[in-house]
């Protein structure tokens, strides 16, 4: 007797394929990271995000045109601080005509529709290369905290959409969401980094941007007494739900692929949106083995972001967006 069902018709070629996917990706799942530097006429490649730039404001504002163009409209802005701009208080970060403040202002000048998110954190401005204050070997929470609040008033002012608290200090959340409703900006998002993991995956950003933590005597050699055990499940609904609470608006798992399961259960416990950041290590994975020609590299995208997108994330933060865009249009 054979089946009634057989589940291979629906598989049957790529038309009835299509018809019956369940996870579909389009341009609108896309944060795009844009890595800004001083300068003009710059657009350098990171040696270990291969076809990965940083930009100049002048190439900023081109890129942004393009990103808008081919359906991209959010990026989310990090920014590459000379070193003799940094200290241990991060105190560039708050200046006005900083350059992060001045990018804000050259993407909504150049695309005013397009959606901006900014990275708040302390470790591009870090002398030390850490999210928040060192002091006597230890990293001061309220203190950093009281911070960041600063510092996304200050992007706020500028004329971001949403801050991006990436620190994982415990109570920034509220710090900075009462921070920007006492100052009037009842509209100003958050997105929280609220299950960011102690990853081995962030070798490639921290070059971007010059950031790792720095080997020095009274100095944490990592970040693992802020960032979260990769071991550790409960712990991430924990902290989700705990920022949620404090005022956040979207919130976040990174890295990605490594933490599908983590994405799954807080999409299944929490009413906002959930982000996930596929990371600069994994990237890079992508790139280099597809140099090597072990892996189809579009193939191999293709099916990352996917996965992401059919774990539950809303959006994915992802600097494969405009290679995934291109492959969508042909």
């Amino acid at each position: 007797m054979y089946p009634l069902r057989r589940n291979r018709r629906l598989r049957a070629n790529e038309a009835i394929r299509s018809l019956v996917r369940e996870t579909i990706i389009t341009p609108n799942d896309f944060l795009v990271p844009l890595f800004v530097v001083e300068g003009k006429g710059v657009k350098e490649e990171i040696p270990s995000m291969p076809n990965y730039f940083r930009y100049s404001l002048d190439l900023l504002e081109k890129e942004v045109k393009e990103l808008w163009a081919m359906g991209l409209k959010s990026v989310l802005l990090f920014v590459k601080v000379p070193d003799n701009l940094k200290d241990n208080k991060g105190t560039e970060a708050l200046n006005p005509n900083g350059l992060m403040q001045r990018a804000i202002k050259t993407v909504k000048n150049a695309c005013p529709d397009m959606l901006v998110m900014t990275d708040v954190a302390m470790d591009p401005y870090s002398s030390y290369g850490h999210d928040g204050i060192v002091q006597n070997g230890m990293i001061l929470n309220d203190e950093t905290a009281d911070f960041l609040a600063n510092m996304s008033l200050s992007h706020a002012k500028a004329g971001a959409d949403f801050v991006a608290p990436s620190d994982m200090m415990d109570g920034r959340i509220i710090t900075i969401r009462e921070a920007l409703e006492d100052d009037g900006f009842l509209n100003t998002g958050i997105m929280s980094y609220s299950a960011k993991y102690a990853s081995a995956f962030y070798g490639p950003f921290r070059d971007a941007l010059d950031s790792a933590p720095v080997d020095m005597v009274d100095v944490p050699k990592d970040k693992k007494t802020y960032q979260m055990d990769y071991a550790n499940r409960i712990e991430a609904i924990r902290e989700t739900e705990m920022d949620i609470e404090e005022g956040a608006d979207i919130v976040m798992v990174k890295p990605g692929l490594c933490y599908l399961d983590i994405v799954r259960e807080i999409k299944d416990a929490v009413d906002v949106p959930v982000a996930v950041y596929q990371v600069s290590g994994e990237y890079a994975m992508i790139k280099a083995a597809s140099e090597k020609g072990w892996l189809n590299h579009d193939a191999v995208m293709m099916e990352q972001v996917t996965a992401i997108k059919r774990a539950g994330a809303d959006i994915i933060a992802s600097y494969f967006a405009k290679d995934v865009v291109k492959l969508l249009n042909r």
